[in-house]
C-alpha cells in the first residue's frame, strides 16, 4: 500500500505507527508541521509551513487555512492508497478537508474526549472530521464511547492500541548506573512519568510526597517530564522540603524511558482524564507496581488490589497510603509486577497492535476497489 499520514511529526505515537508500515515494505508518507530526529530513511516527510508568523491572532488562522490548501494540494501529489489522519482536531480534520478517501482518521483522547467540549469550533471541525471519515480508530473503549457520543457510526470504529514494544519496555533495563547517578541506589523509588500540565496533576504526587516519607523516609521518587508547571512544582517540592527525596529530571527521550521505568519499583499517574494511558502500560510492562487515580482509562488496566492500587482523585492521604504499603511490601511488589508485564503482553504488545492496524488499511482499501 501507499500509506499518507497527516500528524504530528514530533509525537513519538506518530513514528511508532510510520515506523511500522515503512518497515513492511508499504510506501509511507507524512505530512506534518515539524518532525523529531529517528524517522526511518523509508519515510518520506513533507513539512507544512506558516504563511505568516504569529505576530497577531488571525495570523494563527491564515497559517491554518493554508495548511489545508497545502495538504491537499501534498495529497493530490502522493497519490496514496489510504489518508490517516491522527489526532482528530487539528490533522483529522486537515486531512478530512482533502476529500481524499479512503480516509481513516485516528483519535489520541483528548481530541474527542476534552476538545470538542472546550468550544463550538473545535466540537465542529471534530464532528466534521468523524463524518467524512470511512474508517475510525481509537486507542481504548473510553475513546469509542467519546467517539459514539459525538455522532460516529458505530460500525466505523476500530480499537487499535498503540501498544508497548515488551522487548523494549522490560526488567532487564534495570540500570544500577542510572540508580548511583540519580542518587536512589538501594531506596525504594517511585516514578511519574507524565508532562507536567495541569491535566497530569502531578501536583497531587509532590503533595503526597511528605506524608509518604514521614512514614518510609528512605523512600526517592523521580519526575521525568517537563511542561508549564515544572518550576511550580519544583518551588512546591522546595517549601515542602522534600526535594532533597525528588528527582525532577526532565523530559526523558522515549529510547531512555524503559530505563527510568525499570530502575524504579512504584509508579504513580495522578492524571485527571486520559484516554488510553501508554505510559502506564509501558510501567507494567517493566512490572512495576502501579498506583493511580480513579478514571476509566486507569480501571480499564488496574483491579483494585489485583495488579495495582486505584485512589479517589485529589485524595492525597489515600495516594501516600497506598505508595507507602507497596513501599514497605516488596513481595507484593514483585506480584503485581509480575501479573501487569503478563496482561501487557496479551493486550497490549506493539506488533500484534500494527497487524490489527494493517488488517484494518487492507480491508478499507479492498471495499473502495469493489465496484
Amino acid at each position: 500500500m501507499k500509506i499518507c499520514y497527516v500528524a504530528d511529526g514530533t509525537s513519538i505515537h506518530t513514528q511508532k505507527w510510520v515506523h511500522y508500515f515503512a518497515r513492511k515494505g508499504h510506501e509511507t508518507h507524512l505530512i506534518c508541521w515539524k518532525s523529531m530526529p529517528g524517522y526511518d530513511k523509508n519515510v518520506n516527510i513533507h513539512s507544512l509551513t506558516r504563511l505568516a508568523p504569529k505576530i497577531w491572532t488571525a495570523s494563527q488562522y491564515l497559517s491554518f487555512l493554508f495548511w489545508i490548501l497545502q495538504v491537499r494540494r501534498l495529497i493530490n501529489r502522493i497519490k496514496p492508497d489510504i489518508v490517516d489522519g491522527h489526532f482528530i482536531t487539528v490533522y483529522g480534520f486537515l486531512a478530512a478537508c482533502s476529500g481524499f478517501h479512503p480516509l481513516v482518521v485516528s483519535a489520541w483522547g483528548s481530541d474527542v474526549l476534552i476538545h470538542p467540549g472546550r468550544n463550538f469550533i473545535f466540537k465542529a471541525i471534530t464532528k466534521y472530521a468523524l463524518r467524512k471519515a470511512d474508517m475510525v480508530t481509537c486507542d481504548s473503549e473510553v475513546a469509542r464511547e467519546g467517539l459514539t457520543k459525538l455522532g460516529t457510526e458505530p460500525a466505523k470504529i476500530r480499537v487499535i492500541l498503540k501498544g508497548v514494544d515488551t522487548q523494549q519496555f522490560s526488567r532487564q533495563q534495570r540500570n544500577e548506573e542510572l540508580r548511583t547517578r540519580l542518587g536512589i541506589s538501594g531506596a525504594p523509588t517511585i516514578v511519574s512519568i507524565r508532562n507536567l500540565e495541569p491535566i497530569y496533576n502531578v501536583e497531587m504526587l509532590i503533595k503526597a510526597t511528605p506524608l509518604v516519607l514521614k512514614q518510609t523516609p528512605e523512600a526517592k521518587f523521580v519526575i521525568a517530564g517537563d511542561g508549564r508547571q515544572r518550576r511550580y512544582l519544583e518551588n512546591l517540592a522546595i517549601s515542602l522540603g522534600i526535594s532533597d527525596s525528588i528527582r525532577f529530571v526532565g523530559w526523558v527521550l522515549h529510547n531512555e524511558l524503559p530505563k527510568y521505568l525499570a530502575s524504579s519499583d512504584i509508579y504513580v499517574s495522578t492524571s485527571l482524564s486520559d484516554s488510553a494511558p501508554v505510559s502506564l502500560q509501558e510501567a507494567m510492562a517493566c512490572q512495576l507496581a502501579p498506583v493511580v487515580t480513579d478514571i476509566p482509562a486507569n480501571r480499564a488496566w488496574i483491579e483494585d488490589g489485583k495488579n495495582g492500587f486505584i485512589v479517589p482523585v485529589n485524595d492525597i492521604e489515600a495516594l501516600a497510603g497506598k505508595v507507602v504499603h507497596l513501599v514497605k511490601n516488596e513481595h507484593l511488589r514483585e506480584e503485581f509486577g509480575r501479573a501487569n508485564r503478563h496482561i501487557i503482553q496479551e493486550k497490549a504488545e506493539y506488533e500484534k497492535e500494527m497487524v490489527k492496524g494493517e488488517k484494518a488499511y487492507l480491508g478499507l482499501e479492498q471495499r473502495e476497489e469493489r465496484p
